[in-house]
């Protein structure tokens, strides 16, 4: 059972500081949240990676956090943070972090945001048991609407717990989840903002043999989609009952409802998203591999 929960920002993140290894957009997204929902200011945020000067250039000019790509700052920006963000590639993931587990410390929150990579993956590379968080945050956070499903090691307190839920509430909602439904948290959310998308690319096609103009027919169905979203949210009915409320005897929406359950819509769509947890095991089986040899 999803323990869905927006967390009361409380906690003194400011006093904090944050350093992020990886500067992609998931990394980005977490800054801005953490900024944008004042939980603590720029200058408490270091970012750093291998080798893309020019990206965090841009970061800090952007958001104002600190940033050098330079080894001895680097090593200083982490031996220095209170949490630790790993938001480097999966395939970088595990001598990444054999790179920097000499400058880490027992006090600090370790928080990854790599897909597949498990808690015990992540100690076994440090060589000790730690407080970690590993998260699945999905796009959507890049605007403030995602959703992350978060799990914990043994060694987490319940302040770093209250500390961590706060951070990504900040980018959307939370979903506690036993770390072994990790997978399942992908399949669901992970990936769900591509399920969504390839609908409405469907639907845009058919809107083209419709002779509805490209631009039209977007703006018409983004604001479709949009607005079913937010009757399931705002009503709390089950999109089951809304769909049969809309859905008349022998007309339109009953003529398209039943063409697409013939055509096996329902069955696609489970099937895809058991795939995408299937896929989502298979690369954490090759991380855990990696730690191993």
């Amino acid at each position: 059972m999803l323990s869905m929960e927006q967390t009361n920002a409380g906690i003194d993140i400011e006093a904090l500081k944050i350093s992020f290894y990886g500067a992609g957009s998931m990394a980005e997204a977490i800054v801005r949240g953490l900024i944008n929902q004042k939980l603590t200011k720029p200058e408490q945020i270091s970012m750093l990676n291998r080798q893309n000067a020019d990206r965090l250039n841009e970061l800090s000019e952007k958001y104002g956090i600190r940033t050098v790509l330079n080894g001895s700052t680097n090593e200083q920006f982490i031996q220095d943070a209170d949490i630790i963000f790993l938001a480097m590639k999966p395939k970088d993931a595990v001598s990444a972090i054999s790179s920097i587990k000499h400058l880490l410390s027992e006090n600090q929150l370790i928080v990854s945001v790599i897909a597949g990579l498990s808690i015990s993956s992540i100690e076994r590379v440090l060589g000790r048991s730690a407080a970690i968080v590993r998260t699945m945050p999905n796009t959507s956070s890049t605007i403030g609407l995602g959703v992350t499903g978060i799990s914990y090691s043994g060694s987490v307190t319940e302040e770093q717990r209250k500390l961590a839920e706060t951070m990504f509430a900040s980018i959307g909602i939370n979903a506690v989840v036993e770390e072994s439904l990790q997978d399942s948290i992908v399949g669901v959310s992970g990936s769900g903002p591509a399920y969504v998308y390839f609908f409405m690319e469907a639907m845009m096609q058919a809107a083209e043999k419709l002779g509805l103009p490209a631009d039209q027919a977007k703006e018409l169905i983004v604001q479709t989609v949009l607005g079913a979203a937010e009757m399931v949210r705002t009503t709390g009915e089950e999109p089951a009952e809304l769909r049969r409320k809309v859905t008349s005897p022998n007309g339109t929406t009953q003529a398209a409802i039943e063409s697409m359950a013939a055509s096996g819509l329902t069955e696609a769509v489970v099937r895809g998203m058991l795939r995408s947890a299937e896929r989502a095991g298979e690369i954490g089986s090759d991380i855990e591999r990696s730690t191993l040899s």
